[in-house]
């Protein structure tokens, strides 16, 4: 049995698995495989489960929040900001649902932020520009 490399990357980590047989992925278009022996890809994945094999082992399931995929010469690469890596389905799933969860409330504290810090500074200058005119 034909086997290639997956080499997972994020943001603090890497991590290099042999002997997989096979992965899935989705993109924008949807779902597809590679088997080893498959042509150079380049390919967007979205937020989700992906999954791989090595050997005849149960699917082993990768939950992302996007990423790009690259597979050349029996390596496949997965660069990500972050990946979990887990056997159970259900685990990988809710953590990452609790993880997207969070980072939706990071992004809507930041957005509030944001939004506090502009008013702030038109206010600052309205202010400005009536000290200027009086």
């Amino acid at each position: 049995m034909r086997t290639f490399t997956l080499r997972l990357q994020d943001a603090t980590h890497a991590q290099q698995i042999d002997g997989v047989t096979s992965f899935v992925g989705e993109d924008a278009s949807g779902s597809f495989g590679i088997l080893a022996g498959h042509a150079r890809l380049i390919a967007a994945l979205v937020i989700g489960l992906a999954r791989f094999r090595v050997g005849e082992q149960p699917w082993t399931y990768l939950a992302l929040p996007g990423a790009v995929l690259y597979f050349d010469q029996e390596v496949l690469t997965l660069s990500t900001r972050r990946y979990l890596i887990d056997d159970d389905y259900r685990r990988v799933s809710q953590a990452l649902q609790q993880q997207l969860l969070i980072e939706e409330e990071g992004l809507h504290s930041m957005k509030e932020s944001l939004h506090r810090m502009e008013e702030e500074v038109l206010r600052h200058l309205w202010e400005i520009s009536r000290e200027g005119a009086g």
